[in-house]
């Protein structure tokens, strides 16, 4: 199936002749959504991108481009069929996203909107209303996976005690020490954009010791790239940090706030999330990690189930040139061409019997009574 747009409007004697152009070509239709070839060709450039940029390069790269854009249309069924999934759900990310985009806006540094949209276009290679879309994608088809996928594979405690007791050695840590940090800016400022800065940083500290939460306040106020984890910073063995940070922090106990610390650009703020101390870690410590191995090996089969049930109770077409390398066994996926279907036919003869039985049909006996015809009049 392909969609067509009027290239040029021609009269002549009195009739109209357009000649058309190829706009697109569908390869896919599910549930009353297409995959096209241009959707196919930019999630190809876009896993040579992510090959590139891990390292890969030469025949290595060819080899895994050629292993993983097989699944380039699985792919985007699944994210169709997942999409479509929250909302039968009624899940809703707008906030979500209307947040991430202004926090990717600030830390651009630039408030012109406009200019906003070409920054993202050139980060990006879509635009904006494009990419903003393709987030709001990602954040649907991660929230159903989690709640419908995730949140439901059961890991029993004993499992868990299990793996811990089996793998102890792997859980020895080297004292280390993870913090959350907000950064409010003076780079640029005047004596009274940085007076500002220093009021709003000791308002923040306030806030955050009366209780709100730290990594929220991160994400909504810090200057940092760091805010988009929410304030998140990697962890720090002995030495890492500056000596006069360290010292601040390093003996404090966990939920512990600083005072602002002025640095050469702005205002900073820690919070000690964990101090994590050397030798053993007991299971407690590392409960959540020990989890996620243990469902890591069974959250893919789990995800390829639910979709390949989505797959099933989906209305689905495929091109015959294209393959779903995740197609639901048994399910008749083949492309049904518009334009080759025929209209059921009937004989004249056909209609006239159709017409006559149906006339006929007050005359047929009812059970238990006389075979003959009895007109209204006669009762």
């Amino acid at each position: 199936m392909r969609l067509f747009l009027p290239v040029a409007l021609v009269i002549s004697g009195g009739l109209f002749a357009a000649e058309i152009g190829t706009v697109e070509e569908i390869v896919a239709k599910c549930n009353g959504d297409i995959v096209t070839r241009t959707d196919l060709a930019r999630a190809r450039q876009q896993l040579i991108t992510e090959l590139r940029e891990s390292g890969l390069a030469g025949s290595a790269l060819e080899q895994a481009l050629a292993e993983r854009e097989k699944n380039v249309l699985r792919d985007k069924i699944d994210q169709l069929l997942l999409v479509q999934k929250a909302k039968d759900l009624d899940i809703s990310v707008d906030s979500d996203v209307t947040k991430q985009l202004a926090k990717i806006q600030q830390d651009s540094g630039i408030a012109d909107p406009d200019k906003f949209h070409d920054y993202v276009k050139e980060q990006s290679g879509l635009s904006f209303e494009d990419f903003k879309d393709e987030m709001k994608k990602g954040m649907l088809t991660q929230r159903v996976i989690r709640q419908e996928v995730s949140d439901k594979i059961p890991v029993k405690h004993e499992d868990v005690e299990k793996y811990y007791n089996e793998h102890k050695s792997e859980f020895v840590r080297e004292e280390r020490l993870y913090l959350r940090e907000i950064l409010i800016s003076t780079d640029g400022k005047d004596a009274a954009g940085i007076a500002a800065a220093d009021k709003k940083s000791k308002d923040l500290v306030s806030r955050a010791r009366r209780g709100e939460r730290f990594a929220e306040m991160a994400r909504d106020n810090s200057d940092s790239p760091s805010a988009k984890d929410m304030g998140a910073l990697p962890p720090y063995k002995k030495g890492d940090l500056a000596k006069d940070l360290e010292d601040l922090v390093w003996d404090q106990p966990k939920g512990y706030i600083t005072d602002p610390i002025k640095r050469p650009n702005g205002f900073l703020i820690l919070r000690v999330e964990e101090h994590q101390k050397a030798g053993q870690a007991e299971l407690s410590e590392v409960e959540n990690e020990v989890t996620d191995r243990l469902m890591r090996p069974r959250m893919d089969p789990a995800l390829r189930d639910f979709l390949t049930k989505l797959r099933q109770d989906a209305f689905l077409e495929i091109k015959a040139d294209y393959i779903d390398t995740g197609s639901a066994s048994g399910k008749d996926t083949a492309w049904v061409d518009p334009a080759q279907l025929k209209p059921e036919t009937i004989s004249k003869t056909e209609v006239a019997n159709v017409a006559h039985r149906k006339r006929l049909l007050w005359m047929v006996p009812v059970p238990g009574t006389s075979t003959g015809v009895v007109s209204s009049s006669s009762k």
